[in-house]
């Protein structure tokens, strides 16, 4: 069987832009697409050489930040390290109560 390859290919984008007199330029939705962002998203713009820069969306910072604590219930207590090695240990024994439901 004559397995087909689809050949991705590149073509470079070209945009003039126009710079206000607040420093801000507006990227054109066709540009903007081809980075992969949306109003709103970050992207950094990095000089890489005297006269050169490089425009690349932005990579979500502190994604784990946000995460640590999102589980916090302000009125329960912490577990210990202890307490969590054995809720842990029942687990994998199958020896917890499901929650109800209801």
């Amino acid at each position: 069987m004559k397995v087909r390859r689809r050949r991705l290919t590149f073509t470079p984008m070209k945009s003039t832009l126009k710079i206000t007199s607040k420093g801000q330029v507006t990227l054109r939705k066709k540009m903007m697409d081809e980075l992969g962002v949306q109003p709103g998203d970050k992207i950094t713009v990095e000089v890489v050489e005297p006269g050169r820069a490089e425009l690349k969306p932005a990579k979500l910072e502190g994604a784990l930040d946000k995460f640590i604590g999102c589980l916090h219930e302000p009125r329960m207590r912490a577990l210990s390290i202890d307490e969590m090695n054995t809720l842990i240990a029942k687990g994998w024994a199958g020896e917890l109560d499901e929650p109800d439901d209801a």
